[in-house]
């Protein structure tokens, strides 16, 4: 999705990341063979996600954001007893099924102490050619899912075939077609995130600019 499919060659004890378009990467899929399943339990990945932490030469970041998979999990939970997080950003579908495991995600984050910093809805709507927009999912599921938690509305990405065209080409929609729809969005999107991080930044006398994305 970013154009890169493996890692630099390793220089010292530590792997160093890919890097595209000023963002470094880190993901399993560097370690493994093509088409190869990762059938992992729980202590196996909970040792991945500590090497993926102090395995890697990061360098100096701005932000560590770690993209995690829907629900509740063993991946959530190894990452929160790891390390203290700044805070989580909930993703969800506005259709109830997807809101259903984004509010258990968001539940479980709070029993971990874990901050949010609000809901974002993805795939929000399809606009259609004559200026209309198609609800294909339902509407407004994220914001209501923020209400009712009680956090920040952070934005809603709506449908473009052009976030897919970009992901499998490698050139991320923000690169390839910035002044998009979808494009400015996600910008105004990571420019939210990006000020509740800094306020979080005053807030917190021990402040690690990490931000989990799942």
């Amino acid at each position: 999705m970013m154009g890169v499919d493996r890692l630099p060659p390793i220089t010292g004890e530590k792997l160093i990341p890919a890097e595209a378009y000023g963002v470094k990467l880190m993901s399993i899929g560097f370690l493994v063979k093509p088409n190869q399943p990762l059938i992992w339990r729980g202590p196996m990945l909970h040792s991945a996600i500590r090497q993926f932490l102090t395995d890697v030469e990061w360098g100096e970041l701005d932000y560590l954001i770690v993209d995690l998979p829907p629900g509740t999990g063993d991946a959530a939970l190894s990452l929160a007893q790891s390390l203290p997080l700044s805070g989580g950003v909930i993703v969800t579908l506005p259709q109830q099924v997807s809101l259903e495991d984004a509010r258990r995600g968001l539940e479980m984050f709070r029993q971990l102490d874990v901050p949010i910093f609000g809901v974002v809805e993805n795939m929000s709507y399809l606009e259609l050619p004559d200026g209309s927009r198609m609800d294909i999912f339902g509407a407004g599921g994220g914001e209501k899912l923020a209400r009712e938690a009680g956090v920040p509305f952070i934005g809603a990405i709506p449908m473009d075939p052009a976030v897919r065209e970009g992901g499998d080409q490698g050139r991320p929609v923000v690169i390839a077609n910035p002044d998009s729809p979808v494009a400015r969005a996600l910008a105004e999107i990571a420019r939210n995130i990006a000020a509740r991080i800094s306020v979080a930044a005053v807030q917190q006398s021990n402040f690690i600019p990490i931000n989990i994305v799942g």
